[in-house]
């Protein structure tokens, strides 16, 4: 008899066929599965990102013809050691917002012509929204990528006919109505100013704080690893909840599509 005990010495083999590692213990061969799916935090990748714009930008032609494009602009990479080759941002340029003074401070009217207005910042599509000369105050919209919250962040800036911009006093004035309480009184959005990462200029932006625990349980309930089907949804989902804070509504084709591939998911 041996001086001391014996015991099964554990090894673990990787096995390429089924990518799950074998434990030998004593000889005997036992699968055990590997659990590689990471809970998903609410956050993207620049590539899933781009993804994602491309995917929303799409969509948004598809179920709303009759307003202007979001459109990508490709711009010098500004992350350091970064490989993406597409780096840029989705852009909605020159909507514009009038008050009827018959209607309540909260309800748009949009009208459809080609604008006039030079603009030495970035030029303006041939397709874009503009109002009668009085009263009207012009938006553009950039969706952006922020590398610190890994969540897409929503950019704007808004400017008269003559193109002196406006004071956040009258932006305030342009938004919705359910607005001004909302960014009084949620913690998830609340408007800053910065400097734009692509322009150096001062631009307005939704502040990202709480984008990713907010999407987590839009998308999935926080409860899945993140896919495809996930990636594709995130900005047309992200859309539909902080468009609505600037008066920019999610076409419900849009929105319909995405239950409809949550439903497959579960």
């Amino acid at each position: 008899e041996p001086p001391f005990p014996t015991r099964a010495i554990k090894t673990v083999q990787w096995s390429e066929e089924s990518h799950s590692p074998s434990l030998n213990l004593g000889g005997m061969d036992i699968k055990e599965p590997v659990k590689n799916k990471i809970p998903w935090d609410g956050t993207l990748s620049l590539n899933d990102f781009t993804l994602s714009a491309f995917t929303f930008s799409d969509k948004w032609k598809l179920f709303n013809p009759f307003f202007p494009p979001w459109l990508w602009t490709t711009c010098p990479k500004h992350h350091l050691g970064s490989s993406h080759k597409m780096e840029g941002y989705l852009s909605l340029r020159n909507v514009c917002v009038v008050k009827s003074s018959e209607e309540e401070e909260s309800n748009r009217s949009l009208t459809r012509k080609e604008s006039n207005i030079s603009q030495t910042e970035e030029p303006f599509d041939d397709a874009t929204l503009v109002c009668p000369e009085d009263e009207v105050n012009h938006y553009d919209f950039h969706i952006i990528y922020s590398p610190s919250y890994r969540v897409p962040v929503l950019y704007f800036r808004s400017y008269h006919s003559d193109g002196q911009p406006l004071p956040f006093s009258e932006i305030e004035k342009d938004l919705p109505g359910h607005s001004a309480e909302l960014l009084l009184e949620s913690k998830w959005t609340f408007i800053t100013q910065e400097e734009h990462p692509y322009l150096n200029r001062p631009w307005y932006k939704l502040h990202p704080c709480g984008t990713s625990e907010w999407m987590k349980l839009l998308l999935c309930g926080g409860d899945t690893s993140l896919n495809n089907n996930l990636v594709q949804q995130y900005l047309v989902s992200w859309f539909s909840v902080v468009g609505q804070v600037v008066g920019l509504k999610t076409p419900l084709g849009m929105l319909d599509n995405i239950v409809s591939n949550n439903s497959q998911i579960k």
